[in-house]
């Protein structure tokens, strides 16, 4: 299995009182599969995963399963601060028929390269689904999978992949440069997908596929044909997108442009507030520069 393409770190559909609302996460599924994505996947950061209990967060991936029905890839995020929790997410996630799990790095802890080997080492050895690592300095204190400890999981059967969220363009070259070519290197940064791709990455994990999906779909698609002034435009149509995402709190912009464009998918989980108006209106300029809605 060759993880790539673009695949939506899902936002969870929330009802007005903050239930997860699983009609509403079905018809979204639906939206973006429908909108060309390459894969789908859940209880990532971009979900709420750290807000969700663990029945929750079954229920979350089951519905996934069953309602994509194999028309695209499910993945789901299991990390968690130990290892043991980390584990129970992943074998749970198993038994639901996921396709393949991300795993964040601890995020409140700050362990050794090498404990975080043995974490991830681990985690992989009590699966038979693929791994991916999941690098995000910026949400987890700073701490960041160096690009050597990359080199040594990769030597791991069934790690397949890592997803880079740095943001520095070097680390996720360096990532490319030591792993071996079953392995996948996904941006996660949605600004640098385009060259990104250039240098050998796979494919992205971006957060504003859930509100442009075609777009992102093709940065991916124009760069697979050859088409690359198609796939540089594309990806210079998102940027302002995807700045005007910081907004809010996380995730808490991505549901306010979905919120503009007339497909809200509820509230995020408090502490993360709506939007204030004056913002409102900044995004919406984003949004409308992206053709995404009208002037």
């Amino acid at each position: 299995m060759q993880i790539r393409g673009i695949i939506p770190p899902v936002a969870t559909p929330m009802q007005a009182n903050e239930d997860l609302d699983l009609p509403r996460f079905r018809w979204f599924l639906d939206h973006l599969i429908n909108a060309g994505v390459h894969g789908v996947f859940v209880l990532g950061t971009n979900s709420e995963f750290y807000a969700m209990d663990e029945a929750e967060k079954q229920a979350v991936i089951a519905t996934a399963v069953e309602h994509v029905r194999g028309r695209v890839p499910v993945y789901a995020g299991t990390g968690a601060e130990t290892t043991r929790e980390a584990i129970r997410l992943t074998r749970m996630a198993e038994k639901e028929k996921v396709q393949g799990v991300s795993v964040i790095t601890p995020y409140f802890i700050a362990p050794t390269q090498q404990e975080i080997f043995d974490h991830y080492r681990r985690i992989a050895e009590s699966t038979s689904l693929p791994v991916v690592l999941y690098n995000n300095p910026s949400t987890c204190g700073g701490l960041k999978i160096d690009v050597d400890t990359v080199a040594r999981l990769a030597e791991i059967s069934n790690i397949l992949g890592v997803k880079d969220s740095s943001g520095d363009l070097q680390n996720t070259l360096e990532f490319i440069r030591v792993v071996p070519d079953r392995f996948s290197v996904l941006q996660g940064r949605d600004t640098l997908i385009f060259p990104a791709l250039q240098f050998g990455a796979r494919g992205a994990v971006p957060a504003t596929a859930n509100v442009a999906p075609r777009i992102l779909v093709e940065i991916y698609e124009a760069f697979v044909r050859g088409d690359l002034a198609a796939s540089k435009a594309a990806q210079l149509r998102l940027n302002p997108v995807r700045l005007s995402l910081t907004l809010g709190t996380a995730p808490g912009g991505v549901k306010a442009a979905l919120a503009l464009m007339g497909m809200s998918i509820g509230p995020s989980r408090s502490p993360v507030a709506p939007l204030p108006p004056e913002k409102q209106q900044k995004m919406r300029a984003a949004l409308q520069s992206a053709g995404l809605i009208p002037n």
